[in-house]
């Protein structure tokens, strides 16, 4: 298993990562996803271990704090061989200070998500959302005492946008504060907007991704088909709306593309969509769901091999969309700003 380093720090990690949003199945949101118990996780976490995949995603919020519960069962005894990343921000309660970033809330969910993992520390903790209530400095100065004190090692968002990232960096540079060198951001064949200021961003100051929902919320599994029906057993019945959007052409474009390079390597579509991801700058480690051990291997077979050249161009063009501005003017003006990709 290939490990890289995460943005601006010392810190490696494998270029898969399990995500445990199946794990619980607490509400009927997360049902869709998965509810896989603690043994089930146990016996999908010993696979990853031997494969290489050491860190292991989830968030306060996911199955209402079990599938947290859930990881810090399966790991137990064994918490030196793995690396934990979690979140919060979003509502973790009814009260008026259940939700955001402020000291309040940080300091208490991060004290009840290391009871829920068992652990006395947390590899890389991440905002899982910007809240525009908190002050951006002590949002930073919570991090920097709860780093002090040992309960989170290094620091990361998700969902930001390019200003805040780089509003918060800017805190943290003034102040002398901890940076975050981690964003966890959506990021497929089917939503490249990622590329268009969160990549060039994240080149510039030092920040990796963590690319959540590789294969655009579980629509590049390769059972969606044009003209066919969802397959029955597919949480786009019950979730789709929550997901990000994808016009249906820009879909069966990529999934054309996906089967006509699925039929030179030999591969599956999931496993060239995931092995693409791992040739785009910044991207540090994907995260991968499943729900059995079948889905699992199905994702680990998307490393130890290379797309071509050719095959990254083909998939490239089939999945590019016209860009908003300014970013369509600035690619007219490649020479003194160059793009990304």
């Amino acid at each position: 298993m290939e490990y890289r380093q995460l943005g601006g720090s010392g810190f490696k990690v494998p270029v898969l990562s399990l995500g445990t949003g199946t794990f619980g199945g607490g509400n009927e949101f997360f049902k869709a996803w998965g509810n896989t118990d603690a043994d089930g996780a146990r016996h999908l976490i010993d696979i990853c271990i031997n494969a290489g995949v050491t860190m292991f995603d989830s968030a306060d919020v996911y199955s209402n704090g079990l599938a947290e519960e859930v990881l810090g069962k399966a790991i137990a005894g064994r918490r030196d061989k793995v690396l934990i990343s979690t979140k919060a921000t979003f509502r973790s309660g009814d009260g008026p200070n259940d939700v955001g970033s402020s000291r309040f809330h940080l300091t208490q969910t991060i004290e009840k998500s290391l009871k829920r993992l068992g652990t006395d520390y947390i590899d890389l903790f991440q905002l899982h959302g910007f809240d525009a209530m908190t002050p951006v400095d002590e949002v930073l100065y919570t991090l920097d005492t709860l780093i002090r004190a040992g309960k989170i090692r290094y620091i990361g968002v998700s969902n930001f946008s390019g200003w805040h990232l780089q509003k918060s960096l800017d805190t943290s540079d003034r102040y002398g504060l901890p940076r975050y060198v981690a964003h966890q951001a959506y990021y497929s064949l089917v939503g490249r907007d990622y590329e268009w200021e969160l990549m060039p961003l994240g080149l510039d100051q030092g920040v990796s991704a963590l690319v959540w929902s590789p294969l655009g919320w579980g629509r590049l599994t390769g059972k969606l088909r044009r003209g066919a029906p969802l397959p029955e057993r597919s949480r786009l019945h019950t979730t789709a709306e929550n997901g990000p959007p994808v016009p249906d052409e820009l879909l069966y474009r990529v999934v054309d593309a996906l089967d006509a390079v699925a039929a030179e390597t030999g591969k599956s579509v999931p496993q060239i969509a995931l092995n693409w991801l791992l040739h785009r700058p910044t991207v540090a480690t994907i995260i991968v769901g499943a729900r059995d051990e079948a889905q699992l291997r199905e994702n680990l077979g998307a490393v130890g091999w290379s797309l071509t050249p050719e095959q990254i161009a083909k998939l490239d063009e089939a999945s590019t969309v016209t860009l908003p501005y300014p970013y369509w003017h600035q690619r007219g003006f490649t020479e003194r700003n160059p793009a990304p990709v």
